[in-house]
């Protein structure tokens, strides 16, 4: 008798034959044009399998979406040529790839914007510390309105590029303190227009981003992902059950039939090692949506948690971050209980193979217990 977490779930026009997700995980492969690499097209192969998803890294919609260097784009012909290489290979192999859609907001540094434009956001706030640069975030340019309904234009573009590139859909980042999460929260957003104040107007940005974006390529290759608990880069909202409780029963209302939403579990940093804590969750979401739900934060810690969380709960697909970098084979290592490879965090965000497509497929002579 399987468990529910190898038996087969739709997700959008996919018939999926498990329920282990690959989550959208940034790596700074691509190169100085943010073109995907071959290395990238091997690294997504390698993790692909029949009847399974992944979610393909962070992908800027547009040159002046607060770029990072060596992270991929999505917005011209040289971005969408090399991807096809990765969504064919992935193909190939039986599974299905999104592709998650990514504008940074305040996030970034001004010097990696063409022309060195101010990063922007909902509001003239900072994000607190160091940025990546290792330099003081910078103070954004508020977002006027009518560049809000462009950006929103933008991504329903940029979902067409990957729809053009072979994604079998999108995933729109709406998490971890990037734009759509700006203008969500109350520590970034505090606009007095249309765009700001209530939680109806917080949410307006992300609704209309789903709209243009459903609009584009059809709800049901259309996601999104929300973290109401990470706090990462600053983000905190006074009302977070009620804010995200009614962006989620607006998406039912509006969207039933989106592919999937995609929540990250309460932990307590969201760049470091941790289980969720136990006096959050998303359980509220859960039974506000319909479809498909995947869930993410901690699973790599304690993997065989997701076998539990799908006997208890109808619809719901698990992503795995750290342990999927790790081991390319990680659902049939799951299936079968075979230990797990080390992570080696150094090699994250660093360039080349190393870390990145030279973990080993399951050997009993080699496997090695995963890190804590």
């Amino acid at each position: 008798m399987p468990t529910a977490l190898f038996t087969p779930i739709k997700v959008g026009s996919s018939l999926l034959r498990h329920r282990i997700v690959m989550s959208p995980l940034t790596r700074l492969r691509a190169d100085a044009d943010h073109v995907p690499v071959p290395l990238t097209t091997e690294y997504y192969q390698q993790r692909a399998s029949e009847g399974g998803l992944l979610v393909a890294e962070a992908t800027f919609i547009a040159e002046d979406a607060g770029v990072y260097p060596s992270a991929p784009g999505i917005y011209n012909d040289k971005q969408i040529e090399a991807w096809k290489n990765v969504t064919k290979a992935v193909h190939d192999k039986g599974g299905s790839i999104y592709l998650q859609l990514w504008h940074v907001g305040r996030a970034t540094v001004s010097a990696w914007i063409p022309g060195s434009k101010l990063p922007v956001s909902a509001s003239a706030i900072a994000i607190n510390g160091k940025n990546t640069a290792g330099m003081d975030y910078e103070v954004p340019r508020v977002l006027a309105v009518e560049e809000i309904s462009q950006i929103t234009q933008t991504y329903a573009d940029a979902a067409k590029n990957a729809i053009s590139a072979g994604f079998d859909g999108v995933e729109i980042h709406g998490a971890n303190g990037y734009l759509i999460d700006q203008f969500i929260n109350t520590s970034s957003n505090i606009r007095t227009d249309q765009y700001g104040g209530s939680i109806e107007n917080r949410t307006r940005f992300a609704l209309e981003v789903v709209e243009g974006v459903s609009k584009a390529i059809g709800e049901e290759r259309t996601a999104i992902r929300l973290s109401p608990w990470s706090g990462f880069q600053d983000m905190k909202d006074d009302t977070p059950y009620e804010t995200w409780g009614y962006l989620v029963n607006q998406l039912q209302e509006r969207h039933p039939r989106l592919a999937y939403l995609h929540f990250i579990e309460p932990r307590d940093q969201f760049i470091n090692d941790g289980n969720p804590t136990a006096d959050r969750g998303d359980a509220p979401f859960r039974k506000a949506w319909k479809g498909p739900f995947i869930t993410a934060g901690g699973y790599t810690t304690t993997p065989k948690r997701a076998f539990e969380t799908t006997e208890k709960l109808e619809n719901t697909l698990v992503a795995f971050g750290r342990s999927f970098i790790a081991n390319p084979d990680l659902p049939l290592r799951l299936k079968n209980d075979w230990p797990l490879n080390k992570y080696d965090r150094s090699t994250f965000y660093t360039s080349g193979s190393v870390g990145y497509t030279d973990y080993p497929y399951y050997n009993p002579g080699t496997a090695r217990d995963i890190k804590n």
